[in-house]
Order: structure tokens, then sequence, then C-alpha cells
């Protein structure tokens, strides 16, 4: 059924499902909506903007076979109301939109979405910019890979594709899910935001989409949602926002910078409803974060490994180096092992034991005891360095490193001597492309920039992006309270600290914290997206 749409002003534009990552985004969007109670209140009593009302009418019914977490497929009815702007001054409107599916019928019952979750699933993967401009349906957001800084996959990426199938798009990726499709086939409102991203220029060649503007966007997707409440379908007091890789970084932003006042000339400037901009939970899958502190931090993880380009040890002079870095940053953090742990204040000194005993070997011992007694003879033949013993497995870190065997990236991982990462581009201004975002990298710049220190409004771009700051330093009380983060057991995208870190800063705080580890797994898995799919429906008390 299709239902007539309110009159909208825009492009002509040719759509197709068939779209792929890498193809820039078609048309422009500027939504004059008509709704009813236009100028009423949204969430916290705010005032709706006209341009920003959410149009209930403007949507079209389709019916689509959508699989559930086990496979099982299902009949699902749903409205899909096309993408529109969440922002009254974009900069970027095939890029600062969102789309929302609310499901109907459910195999032919029907299903009452009125105060169902709403899951905000982003489409972000390193730090590129995602699009809903041409969906025409859930699920089919896109990251745009063009542009970007050339050389090896960029930071964060999944090495089996580039499309939004990492967190809300079209496709599985590495055993990544499409958690935009699996939240509405459970019931629930599903919101895909577009976002602006690092490799965007505007016609002077001035970069738009570096840092803050993802988190910038997100949050004022939030906002918008939650301005609109009582028009837009769920419940708007149960945002869960999902998201991997630099998504994953992204949602765990989002999550612990909840209301944060810091972004308000950044909101103020895009035209962002004047609503909340904090969510009830958080979904974060390997998630690239604490960015200034990655490098050391990888070092610290990764740094006996061969890179998996070169097949060469790097320099080991750099890596004590940056190891010695991370030491005394851990060392300030000043977190304890996780409630019930036997460990006190975490240091780089029990880390590695820290994660052996609560994560990976927990992670080995589910994969070993999951397989047959045959296919698990077989692999521990294959793998010496693992003794099973009364259905525990156990390992040394040497073991478990020589398991791993590779590092994806040289060195320094993250603030490239020569300004090659994405993350250099991430942190661009202006039309400078690229800049260094840590003292250690400006030092010791290969590329002849005049000064070796980094530029001053750095530390401030750096307390934007870093869900740490939020966490430890703001200690933000309009955070998220429920995190759930998986990552795999061999993902060299970033250490395993960082997401572990960003665990026990929530779970010091006494939030409530779901984080494991997936067995010899890498980058952008998804594993258990039948068990996060009720994790939602718990800590929501929904129930459908």
């Amino acid at each position: 059924m299709i239902v007539k749409h309110r009159a909208v002003n825009r492009r002509s534009v040719v759509i197709g499902l068939g779209a792929t990552a890498g193809v820039a985004a078609i048309g422009g969007i500027a939504l004059t909506a008509q709704a009813a109670n236009t100028g009423g209140t949204g969430s916290k009593g705010v005032s709706v903007n006209d341009s920003l009302a959410f149009d209930q009418d403007d949507f079209t019914q389709k019916t689509e076979s959508i699989a559930d977490a086990s496979g099982t497929e299902h009949s699902v009815t749903y409205r899909f109301y096309k993408a529109r702007d969440y922002v009254t001054n974009p900069s970027d409107s095939d890029h600062q939109s969102l789309v929302v599916s609310v499901p109907v019928k459910i195999d032919g019952k029907a299903a009452d979405a009125s105060n169902a979750p709403i899951v905000l699933a982003n489409a972000v993967g390193a730090y590129m910019p995602s699009t809903v401009a041409d969906a025409t349906g859930v699920g089919q957001a896109k990251l745009e890979m063009s542009g970007g800084m050339g050389g090896p996959i960029p930071s964060g990426m999944p090495s089996g594709g580039t499309d939004g199938g990492m967190a809300g798009g079209t496709g599985a990726i590495n055993g990544m899910v499409n958690l935009a499709k699996l939240a509405l086939v459970a019931g629930y409102v599903v919101v895909e935001p577009g976002t602006r991203g690092r490799s965007l220029t505007d016609s002077s060649g001035s970069y738009y989409g570096t840092a803050p503007a993802v988190i910038v966007d997100l949050k004022a997707a939030v906002r918008y949602i939650r301005a609109n409440k009582g028009r837009i379908p769920g419940n708007v007091e149960r945002i869960v926002s999902t998201g991997t890789s630099a998504g994953g970084a992204s949602s765990a932003l989002l999550g612990a910078s909840g209301d944060s006042k810091i972004y308000e000339p950044y909101l103020r400037k895009a035209g962002a409803a004047e609503a909340s901009d904090a969510i009830f939970a958080t979904g974060a899958w390997c998630p690239i974060t604490d960015l200034e502190h990655a490098d050391g931090a990888y070092e610290w993880n990764w740094g006996t490994l061969p890179a998996q380009t070169t097949g060469k040890t790097v320099d080991q002079s750099v890596s004590k180096e940056l190891q010695s870095q991370f030491a005394e940053y851990q060392a300030s953090l000043n977190l304890r092992g996780h409630k019930g742990s036997r460990f006190g204040k975490i240091t780089a000194r029990n880390y590695a034991g820290y994660l052996l005993e609560h994560y990976l070997q927990p992670s080995a011992t589910k994969y070993l005891a999951a397989l047959s007694a045959s296919e698990r003879e077989t692999y521990l033949a294959k793998n010496t360095f693992i003794t099973w013993k009364n259905n525990q497995a156990a390992f040394t870190w040497e073991g478990y490193l020589a398991h791993v065997a590779q590092r994806k990236k040289t060195q320094p991982a993250f603030d490239a001597f020569d300004l090659s990462a994405g993350e250099n581009n991430e942190f661009g201004e202006g039309t400078t492309k690229a800049r260094h975002f840590t003292a250690y990298s400006a030092k010791n710049d290969t590329t002849g920039l005049s000064s070796k220190r980094v530029d001053s409004d750095i530390p401030e771009k750096l307390k934007l992006m870093n869900p740490m700051f939020h966490l430890l330093e703001e200690r933000n009380p309009h955070r998220s309270r429920h995190w759930w983060i998986r990552l795999g057991t061999s993902d060299t995208d970033t250490a395993l600290t960082v997401a572990a870190n960003l665990a026990l800063a929530v779970d010091n705080l006494g939030d409530d914290i779901d984080h494991a580890y997936y067995w010899d797994k890498g980058h952008a898995t998804n594993e258990d997206s039948g068990d996060f799919i009720k994790w939602v429906a718990k800590v929501t008390g929904y129930k459908s």
C-alpha cells in the first residue's frame, strides 16, 4: 500500500535497491513537513521548529521477508518514512538526514510499536560519510568509502568489504549483521541516520565532515527524535544506539556524552532541535576510540608481532617509547577490575592477566565447549598453546599473541608520522587534509611540517571525540547507563585495552555493562546478535 505523501521540496532522484557503497549519495533534501500539532512541545517541554516536525503521514507501507537472528524468515509489514533532514541548517542534506521504519504487522499479527524501544543504527565506518538519502526501505544505509586517504584498508574497516552492513546497512561483513533489520523484525522502531565524514569537502576544498561532525550529527538525530515525542512512533526515553568500528566508537561517545554542554555551539550552528541528546543504552562493536592514547595501547598489545603488510616486526625502540606512554596513561586512569574481579587497580603490568582471566580464556572456553568432542580434539591438536582441563581453556599471554600471529597496522597505528592514517584526516581542518593529534607523532613528523607541535584546537577536538573524557573527567550524569560491548579476539584494528577500558570506566561508575569477546574472530564481527536483541528488551523493560 502506498500512502500519499505530503508536499516535499526535493530534486527528482533515481533510487535503486541495488546501490552499493562508494557510490555518491543522490539528491538534496529540504523537508517542509506540515505535521499535525506543528510547533508543539517535544521531550522535556521544548518547542519544535516547523521544519523539524515529523510528518506522521509521510510514509510508504512495505512488506518484506526479513530473517531474525536465528535465520527464521518472517513477513514484516512496516511503515517506511523516507529521508528527512534532522537539522534546520544542514551543511549537507545527503548526509544530515534520517529514515524511520515502524513495524505494523509481523507474520500477520499486529505490532504495536507505540511504546517500543527506538534503535538508532548508525552505519559509520572509518569515520567516513554515511547516507540514507536514497534508501527505500529498512537497512539500506550506505557507507561512502570514496575519497579516503588511500593506501591500505582504512583504520576501523573490516577487510571483507565496506558497506553499511556493519551496523545498519545492507549486508553482512566478516560475520557482522544488519541490526536495523533484526531490530525491526523484533518489533522495535528503527531510525537510521546519515552522518558527515572525514572525506567531505566543499567547493573551496575545505573539509566539513572531520571531527567533531560525526558526533554532532548523531546528537542532532537524537534531538530530532526526542523533539518529536508524540509524533515519531516509539518510546523516545528508550533510545538504544548501535554501531561498529568507528561507528562503535561513535555509539560509545553518544552514550557517554549525553547532554554535555561542550557540543552546544556545534549543535546550534547546525540547527539541531532544542531537546535532550541523551540515550538510554549503548551497543558498541569493536570501538575504535580513545585515539590520542591508541598508539601506545596498540604497541603494548601488539608491539612484538610482525605487520601484515610487511611481514616484519616494527621498530622496537618506537614501540617501547609508546608502550611507556601507555603505562603512564593507564596508571592515571585509576580503573579497578570490574565487579567480582580479584584485580584491584588495572595497570600495564597486570592488564594481560586481567584480559586473560576475564575475557580471552572465557571466550576460548565458550568456543571449545560448543564444539563436538572430535572437533575440539582437532582444534586443540592444531593449537597446542591451549590447555583444556575440566572443561576450561587456559593459556599464556605469549601463547595468545603467537596465535594471533600478525598485527594489522604499521607504526604508529593511528597518528602516523607521515600523516597517512585515516585518523589524521579525521582531525583535518579547513583545507588541511590531515593533522597530527598527539605530541609524540608531531615531534616525529616526517612530512616536513614547520611546527613540531599539535595545533592549538586539537586538545578540545580530542575531548569532543573521546568517551573516556565524559566518563572519567566530566563524569557525565546524563550518560547511558546500559552498555553492550563486543569484539573479536583476533581483532588487531586497535588494542584490546581500548574496549576493556571503556567497559571498566562504566562499570566503575556503577553502570550496567555486558562485555565479551568472540574467539578467533576479527574486526566487525557479531556472533550473538539475537542475544543483543533480547538484551535491548531486558534493559528497556519492553514486552512486545
